[in-house]
C-alpha cells in the first residue's frame, strides 16, 4: 500500500533541527520512564527467593515469570503500539502504557498463586510495550543522526538505572516488611513482603504518567530534513488492524483476506504448534512453550500482513535479510545479558549467604538479602549506566570513521564481558565476585545504544517506531523469553546455577558471526533505503 507524505513537508532539503534545551529535558523525562519500566520489570529478581518459597515454584517457573510470560506479550503488543506511535501522539501512547503497567505491577502484589502472578506479568508486558518504540521515535526526532547513538544510549541507561534501583528498593521493602510482620497473616491485607514490594513500586508510576502527558511532540522527521505530519489519518483504525494482524485467532481471519497467504499461515501454525508441543513434552514446561509458540506464530502472521499493508516498511525491515539478521543478533546478545542480570542476585544469595534473612557481611544493620540488593543493585545502576552511555559515545565516534563502527561496539561488548562473567561465576570468594561484578556490567551494557541507532538508521522517519518495535521483538523473543528460562532450566537439571549461566554462551560464536556479516553490508543498506522504499511504492 502506498504511503503518501505531506507534499509541503517532504522536501529533502528542509533544514535539519538542532537539539535544544527542551530536547535534553524531554530525554531526561524519558529516562525516568524507562527507569520505572525496569524497576517494575526487574524487581522480580530480588523477590524470586521469597516467591519461590511461598508459591512452591521451580527455577524454570521463575524464569518463565520473568522472561516468557512478560516477553511474549511485550514483544507482540510492541508491534501494534509501535505502529500507533508512528501515526499518533507518541507521548500519549507512552502515558497510557505507563498507567497500565504500573497498575498491573501493583496488582501483582495481590497474587496468591503461579497463575495469578503470570497473568499480572502479562499485563505488565503489554503496558511496557508502549514505551520504547515511541521513545526511540521521539529521540530520533529530537536529535540528529550524528548524536543519535549518544542520545539513545542515555535513554537506554534508564534500563540499567531502573534495573539496579529495583534491587535495593525491593530488598528494603521486603526486608523491612518481613521484619515488621514476620507472620504474613498479621500484616495489612495479609500481604507477604514480596507482595508489598510490588505495590510499593507500582503505585508511583500512575503519577509519572501525568508528567509524560506534558511532553511536547517533536516534528516527525525534521532532524533528518524529511518533515512529516505528527498525526496521520485513521491512526486508531490502523492500530485495530495491527492488533487483528498479530493476535491469534484473529490472525486466521486476517490472513484469509490476504491473497495467497491463508494456506501458508495454516502451514506455519501447524509447524510451530508441533514444535512447541514437542518441546513442551520434552521439557515438561507446557506454559513456556505454549506461550512461546503463540508468540512466534503471531509474529509470522503479522509479517505476512505487513507485506500487503505497508510494502515499503516490509522491504526495509523484514524483507531485508541483513536487517533481520541484525535483529536476531541483538536478541542473542540480550539472551545472555538478561539471564545473567536476572539470576545474579539469587545466585549470590544461594552461594554466599547461608541465611539471607540473617545479617549481611559488609553493611551493618542489613539482612543478607538487603545487602545483596544494595551492593548488586547500586553496582549495576552506576556501572551499567556508565557503560551504555560510554558505548553510545564510542559508537557515534567510531561510525564517523567507519560505517560499521556501531556494529564493532556490539562485538566488543560480547568479547570483553564474557571472560569477566566466567570469572565471577567460578570464584569461591564473595569479595572477588563483588569486585568483578561492576566490570562485567559495564562492558555488557555498551552495546545497547549502538544497536538501537543501527536499526533506526536503516529506515525512513515514519518507520522508526516500527524499527524500534522490531529491535524489541528480537531482544524479547530471542533474549528475554528464552535466556532466563534456559539458564533456569539448566540449573534445575544440573542443580547448579553456574552451569545455567555458562550454558548461555553457546550462542556467542553465532552472534559474532552474524554481526561480522552484517558489518560488511550496513553502509549499502543505509545508503539505498530511499531508493528501495520508492521502488516499493513510497512517495518521497
Amino acid at each position: 500500500m502506498e504511503r503518501r507524505m505531506d507534499r509541503d513537508q517532504s522536501n529533502a532539503e528542509a533544514p535539519k533541527v538542532r537539539a535544544g534545551a527542551y530536547a535534553w529535558y524531554a530525554l531526561f523525562v524519558l529516562v525516568v520512564v524507562y527507569a520505572i519500566n525496569f524497576i517494575d520489570r526487574q524487581i522480580l529478581s530480588i523477590l524470586a527467593q521469597d516467591i519461590k518459597k511461598d508459591l512452591g515454584l521451580e527455577d524454570a517457573q521463575i524464569g518463565f515469570l520473568y522472561g516468557t510470560a512478560f516477553a511474549v506479550f511485550y514483544a507482540l503488543f510492541g508491534i501494534p503500539l509501535g505502529r500507533l506511535a508512528d501515526s499518533w501522539y507518541r507521548g500519549r501512547v507512552m502515558a497510557i502504557g505507563l498507567a497500565l503497567w504500573s497498575f498491573m505491577t501493583a496488582l501483582s502484589g495481590f497474587a496468591s498463586n503461579f497463575g495469578m502472578l503470570a497473568v499480572a506479568r502479562i499485563g505488565v508486558g503489554i503496558g511496557e510495550a508502549s514505551a520504547s518504540p515511541a521513545a526511540y521515535s521521539m529521540i530520533s526526532d529530537y536529535f540528529r543522526k550524528e548524536r543519535r547513538a549518544t542520545a539513545l544510549s542515555i535513554y537506554s541507561s534508564g534500563l540499567y538505572i531502573g534495573g539496579g534501583l529495583s534491587l535495593p528498593i525491593g530488598g528494603f521493602v521486603l526486608s523491612r516488611w518481613n521484619l515488621t510482620y514476620p507472620v504474613a497473616a498479621e500484616a495489612p491485607l495479609g500481604l507477604a513482603g514480596w507482595q508489598a514490594a510490588f505495590l510499593a513500586v507500582g503505585i508511583p508510576g500512575l503519577l509519572v504518567a501525568l508528567w509524560v502527558l506534558s511532553l511536547r511532540e517533536p516534528q516527525r522527521g525534521a532532524s533528518d530534513g524529511l518533515p512529516q505530519p505528527i498525526v496521520r489519518p485513521n491512526a486508531w483504525r490502523d492500530f485495530g488492524r495491527e492488533l487483528i494482524a498479530i493476535i491469534p485467532p484473529f490472525t486466521l481471519f486476517n490472513t484469509y483476506r490476504l491473497p495467497g497467504e491463508f494456506k501458508t499461515n495454516l502451514f506455519a501454525l501447524a509447524l510451530i504448534g508441533a514444535a512447541a508441543a514437542g518441546l513442551a513434552y520434552w521439557t515438561t514446561d507446557f506454559p513456556q512453550w505454549a506461550a512461546y509458540g503463540f508468540g512466534v506464530y503471531a509474529v509470522f502472521s503479522w509479517v505476512q500482513s505487513l507485506r500487503h499493508r505497508d510494502l515499503p516498511t516490509y522491504r526495509l525491515i523484514w524483507g531485508n535479510p541483513i536487517v533481520v539478521m541484525l535483529a536476531i543478533a541483538f536478541g542473542s546478545i540480550s539472551f545472555v545479558v538478561y539471564a545473567v542480570s536476572f539470576w545474579t542476585p539469587p545466585y549470590v544469595m544461594r552461594t554466599f549467604y547461608p541465611d539471607p534473612t540473617g545479617p549481611g557481611f559488609y553493611i551493618a544493620g542489613m539482612s543478607g538479602a538487603q545487602e545483596v540488593a544494595t551492593i548488586v543493585g547500586w553496582g549495576a545502576a552506576v556501572t551499567a549506566a556508565a557503560g551504555v552511555i560510554t558505548g553510545g559515545i564510542i559508537a557515534d565516534l567510531w561510525r564517523q570513521k567507519h560505517p560499521a563502527g556501531r556494529i564493532y561496539v556490539n562485538m566488543l561488548s560480547i568479547m570483553l564481558s564474557a571472560p569477566i562473567v566466567f570469572a565471577m561465576f567460578n570464584t569461591s570468594e564473595l569479595e572477588t565476585f563483588y569486585w568483578l561484578f561492576p566490570f562485567a556490567h559495564f562492558f555488557s551494557s555498551t552495546w545497547v545504544g549502538a544497536a538501537v541507532a543501527t536499526l533506526q538508521d536503516v529506515v525512513l522517519p515514519r518507520m522508526r517506531a516500527t524499527a524500534g518495535a522490531t529491535y524489541i521483538l528480537g531482544t524479547t523473543m530471542v533474549g528475554l523469553a528464552l535466556g532466563p528460562y534456559y539458564a533456569g532450566k539448566v540449573a534445575d537439571l544440573t542443580q547448579n546455577l553456574s552451569a545455567g549461566i555458562f550454558a548461555l554462551y553457546i550462542v556467542a560464536p553465532f552472534t559474532l558471526g552474524m554481526l561480522w556479516i552484517a558489518s560488511g553490508r550496513l553502509a549499502s543498506i543505509e545508503a539505498g533505503k530511499v531508493v528501495r522504499a520508492r521502488e516499493a511504492g513510497e512517495i518521497i
